[in-house]
């Protein structure tokens, strides 16, 4: 079976750089999923869950808005704020981060602080939700 190379690339770095068999992303239009062989695409991308597949196992990828690039020889590309691997978050950390979030938009911001802090308090939320779903019991189960 054919596979898809998939890059994810930070404003602070390469994050990810593997072949996987499908990506599924959260567009501004909608979420979709890219199989060997998609046709060539260029989408914005908004903050949610990235999901991918490899050797038949699913793993989840934390964005923060981006664009994606799907190229005629399946390779698929995503140009992110910032991303958080799935198995670098912990609940704790993200109760920490959303109460920070929670806390800076309790304070007097001007409206480029307040985006800043909104952006935070939804990633902190995803990625809290995607540690308590890890931890679950069937957290193996494809999502």
């Amino acid at each position: 079976m054919k596979n898809i190379t998939l890059n994810i690339i930070t404003q602070e770095k390469e994050l990810l750089k593997m072949d996987v068999e499908l990506v599924s992303v959260p567009t501004v239009t909608g979420e979709i999923t890219v199989l060997p062989n998609h046709i060539p695409l260029f989408t914005k991308l908004q903050t949610g869950e990235l999901k991918y597949k490899k050797d038949g196992q699913y793993a989840s990828v934390v964005i923060l808005n981006g664009f994606l690039d799907v190229s005629p020889d399946s390779v698929v590309t995503v140009l992110t704020d910032t991303a958080t691997l799935e198995r670098d978050i912990t609940v704790a950390q993200a109760e920490e981060a959303r109460k920070k979030a929670e806390e800076a938009m309790k304070t007097k911001l001007d409206r480029r602080q307040t985006m800043i802090a909104e952006a935070s308090l939804k990633k902190a939320l995803l990625e809290l939700n995607l540690a308590r779903k890890r931890q679950s019991p069937g957290s193996n189960i494809p999502r």
